[in-house]
């Protein structure tokens, strides 16, 4: 198997980050692919590479496989440790990751990923504070139904990748999610392929305004770590 994964940039990328630290965190070789925001659209560019004119993407010889969660039901007949090995497990992590796929609009849409800023947000809306809610409570009761340390038992697997996205978001934002959960952040913020991407994060020098427009209606930046 010869995967390329094709992504967009580290700072505001939440989809892009999905199925790269699922690959990276298992140990799935794959080539890097960069594909940024250039612009506030870019399909046409994109275009060139999915067919849904979006990231992140996956291409495995004259095969395209797009979208994170399709990405990811393909590497797991492939990969077993894609999903946990035990039943139970497993099919909470599967509805985990439908539900994140699905589901959080106020989160994504009150708290757009910016992995290198610290932000002091806009009173959080009643439907936000309705996310973090779930958040708190899918959280715990993954941890403490399979006995953690990741979301579904002992190894990472695709529940802690579709959720990777709202560890930097948890960061950014200040949110609440309670100790149980924050344990659980703190533990992938240390995982080598999340500083990895953070890294590259804070490397990046180009900003997208449509994104930085996002950012700054989210609430006041009080720090940047990125890169000038």
């Amino acid at each position: 198997m010869s995967y390329t994964l094709v992504t967009a940039n580290r700072n505001y990328s939440s989809w892009s980050l999905r199925p790269w630290v699922l690959m990276k965190a298992l140990g799935i070789a794959f080539e890097d692919r960069m594909a940024p925001f250039a612009a506030a659209e870019n399909y046409a560019a994109f275009r060139e590479f999915s067919p849904t004119g979006q990231v992140p993407a996956l291409i495995d010889g004259d095969r395209t496989v797009w979208d994170s969660l399709g990405i990811t039901l393909y590497l797991a007949d492939r990969h077993a440790e894609v999903w946990p090995k035990e039943e139970a497990a497993r099919a909470w992590a599967q509805s985990a990751v439908a539900e994140m796929h699905s589901g959080f609009a106020a989160l994504r849409n009150d708290c757009p990923m910016n992995v290198g800023v610290r932000v002091e947000p806009h009173l959080p809306s009643p439907s936000l504070n309705r996310n973090i809610a779930r958040l708190t409570e899918l959280w715990g009761e993954g941890l403490s139904r399979f006995g953690g340390p990741f979301l579904a038992g002992p190894a990472f697997t695709a529940a802690d990748a579709f959720y990777a996205p709202v560890v930097f978001r948890v960061r950014t934002y200040g949110l609440d999610v309670g100790p149980v959960a924050l344990g659980w952040v703190d533990h992938m913020l240390a995982l080598p392929a999340m500083r990895e991407w953070e890294s590259a994060a804070l490397a990046e020098t180009w900003r997208e305004e449509s994104h930085e427009a996002e950012l700054g209606a989210a609430g006041r930046i009080v720090r940047d770590d990125r890169a000038i």
